[in-house]
């Protein structure tokens, strides 16, 4: 008898103590991207145009706890006035082992060539845990006509590429002042997209310079059982222009629509751009925040769903009363495009 109600307390102590494990508490994160973009490549008979983007999430010491980076690089020849322009563009990230750097660049000469990717994963573990002036600090030298990292742990991993682009945008992803804050006491992924696209693109004439327009739209989101809690969109317009000899004449780039905030100058439009006709135009860069408020909750099979209008200027509106009650006016196919691949690319 005396067994068996010892049997029976010990039982009862052992629920009561599993009772009193303490559940998870959420944990408050911050989300957010940076983009570093280059004209500089562009030369007489080619234009251009390198845009490396991070997304990282950092906690409440502002320590790095995940990093996503890629890089659209696009290239247009110009022949005779003529501008070549891609019709379809893969970032590096998108083009894997067709990328073509494996086997190819040992920079620090220890017989580890990696291709792009595997450096890259190798660069985003090896910032998990420091902040983004750790970041912006790395140590790196002059190996071969590139900035590659001195810390012998890094080259270790395979990672032997020059790496500045890599830590300007992940230090301005880590101080993005536009960035969002979110809480979770689960596992999360974390993706991101870049998409660019001719923007209409000319050729030269005697009287006029040609141009190059290859635009990139930008997405991060974090995902937490297939749903988003935090996302970002962004986008540039970088202009290379040329002469009749396939001469550069212009490079043209004042920063991200994010960025230039205000200086974008989409409101000053007024009418023009209050296609909903409520009176409100507000800019990109709020349009923006509102996009990525309106879809935290949603999966990105949801978000690439999104339903649209054609307005009175032709662009492609949301018909969600919601989202326009918040402002989001501008055309969104784009925006909604790349948010839905950021989460196709979570990992």
């Amino acid at each position: 008898m005396k067994k068996t109600l010892v049997v029976f307390a010990c039982a009862l102590m052992a629920l009561a103590l599993v009772g009193c494990k303490k559940k998870a508490q959420p944990v408050e994160y911050n989300f957010g991207m940076g983009v570093v973009t280059s004209l500089e490549s562009s030369k007489t008979g080619t234009a251009q145009v390198d845009a490396t983007v991070a997304v990282v999430v950092t906690d409440k010491d502002g320590k790095i706890v995940a990093c996503r980076i890629d890089v659209a690089q696009n290239k247009a020849t110009v022949t005779d006035g003529v501008a070549n322009v891609p019709t379809s563009y893969k970032t590096k990230m998108e083009k894997q082992d067709e990328y073509g750097m494996a086997g190819k660049v040992d920079n620090d000469g220890n017989g580890v060539m990696l291709e792009w990717y595997d450096q890259v994963y190798a660069f985003e573990k090896y910032v998990v845990g420091k902040t983004g002036e750790e970041v912006k600090n790395l140590p790196t030298a002059l190996v071969n006509g590139h900035y590659i990292s001195t810390d012998k742990a890094l080259l270790d991993a395979g990672c032997s590429m020059q790496i500045t682009d890599f830590m300007e945008a992940v230090y301005k992803a880590c101080t993005d002042e536009q960035g969002f804050k979110f809480e979770t006491e689960k596992e999360f992924t974390v993706g991101v997209a870049a998409d660019s696209f001719d923007d209409g693109s000319s050729n030269a004439t005697a009287e006029a310079d040609g141009v190059v327009k290859m635009y990139t739209d930008f997405a991060g989101s974090v995902i937490v059982e297939g749903k988003i809690v935090a996302s970002i969109n962004d986008a540039i317009q970088p202009n290379v222009k040329f002469n009749t000899a396939g001469e550069i004449t212009t490079k043209e780039y004042k920063g991200t629509k994010r960025e230039l905030k205000e200086n974008y100058n989409m409101a000053k439009f007024g009418a023009t751009m209050d296609p909903n006709g409520d009176g409100k135009v507000y800019e990109w860069y709020l349009q923006s925040q509102a996009f990525s408020k309106h879809v935290v909750g949603m999966a990105g099979t949801e978000v690439a769903a999104m339903e649209t209008q054609t307005n009175s200027i032709g662009y492609q509106m949301t018909t969600d009363e919601a989202l326009l009650a918040a402002g989001c006016t501008i055309q969104i196919t784009a925006i909604k495009a790349v948010v839905a691949e950021s989460c196709a690319n979570a990992r």
